[in-house]
Parts: C-alpha cells; structure tokens; sequence
C-alpha cells in the first residue's frame, strides 16, 4: 500500500487514490480487530438437526417390501444372488436379529413403517456399475417419511464381488438405521 505518500500533480487522481488506501487500510484492521468476524470464520458449522423423536421412541416396525428393479439378470448376467427378494429378506433378517424393535404383521399395528427398496442403476455398460438400497422410515399414523437412508451399492464384474457389495451396503444401511434408533445423546455421538 502507498499509505503518506502524496502523488500530487504529476499524477492524477493522486488525493483519490491515497484516500482510498487509507479506507481499505481502516476496513482491514477493523475485520481483522473483529473478534465476531473471527469465531465465525473457525465456525465449522451448524449443530445436527435433532433425529425424529419417533425413531427412538418406537417399540414396533412394519418391514414393507418397496421392490425395485429386478435383481435376476441385466444383459443375461446374474446381478446379485438371492433373487428379487434379497434386498428385504436381508434387511428384515437384521432387524430380526438385532432385536431392538418387535417386527408386526400389519402396518396398523407398527409404531413405524421401514420401507426397503432397491433400485439397479445402468450406465449402458456391460454390468451395471451402480445400484442403491433405500430405506424410507414411515410414520404410520401421517405417512410422512420421517427419514431416508440410501446407500450406494459398487458395481463388479464378478458375481462374488458384487454380492460382497450388496453386504456391505446392506450393513451400512442397519447401521445407520441402528443409529438413528440410538439414544439422542449417543446419535449426537
């Protein structure tokens, strides 16, 4: 910056031009100086919005079988083992065995619906490259979808890779499910 030095005749403009140094030299220290500019700047954002209560609160599920896309064969290839059926089969065999929710036979009965659903993504690729499980849980009562959890499934060109795939997304997916069913305090975890 050219702070006190005056460009007088010999060049015009020159009393601007220090002047509006001296304004940007002023603003630069005042932010600087500004200790309410400085915490927001080490600010690393919002706190998590709170998980519907429901979630936790909830004794009984209704598991729904949203389908999807077949996961028999693309281009006379087996996608995964296990047949159109495997994406609930899988996920209600967990909340099975996880026992944290009494499994109901009919919505009506169910605290909150868990909806899973999967849909086969194809890239025009010989084998699909990507595939996602969807899992929407419900309120029964409003039918509003409480919360979504999607996870992405990795596409392979062996059949054992891609059901190793499916099982991985297929953890995440109860995993965060389990989460979010979790105490307030540790989903805040």
């Amino acid at each position: 910056m050219m702070l006190g030095v005056d460009f007088g005749p010999a060049f015009p403009g020159g009393t601007a031009l220090r002047e509006l140094d001296l304004r940007v030299f002023y603003l630069t220290v005042l932010l600087l100086a500004s200790p309410s500019v400085l915490s927001a700047q080490q600010t690393k954002g919002a706190a998590p919005a709170p998980v519907p209560p429901q979630i936790a609160a909830a004794q009984t599920v209704f598991i729904a079988n949203a389908g999807g896309a077949t996961l028999d064969t693309v281009i006379d290839q087996t996608v995964f083992d296990g047949g159109p059926d495997r994406p609930y089969n899988d996920f209600y065999a967990s909340m099975k065995s996880w026992g944290h929710y009494q499994i109901v036979a009919s919505p009506a009965s169910a605290d909150l619906i868990l909806e899973i659903s999967w849909v086969l993504s194809d890239t025009g690729l010989k084998l699909p490259v990507l595939g996602e499980l969807r899992l929407l849980i419900i309120d029964p009562k409003t039918h509003i979808t409480l919360w979504n959890i999607t996870e992405y499934v990795r596409g392979a060109l062996l059949l054992g890779n891609r059901d190793k795939n499916f099982v991985s997304a297929m953890n995440t997916v109860v995993s965060r499910m389990k989460l979010l069913a979790a105490p307030v305090s540790t989903a805040a975890n």
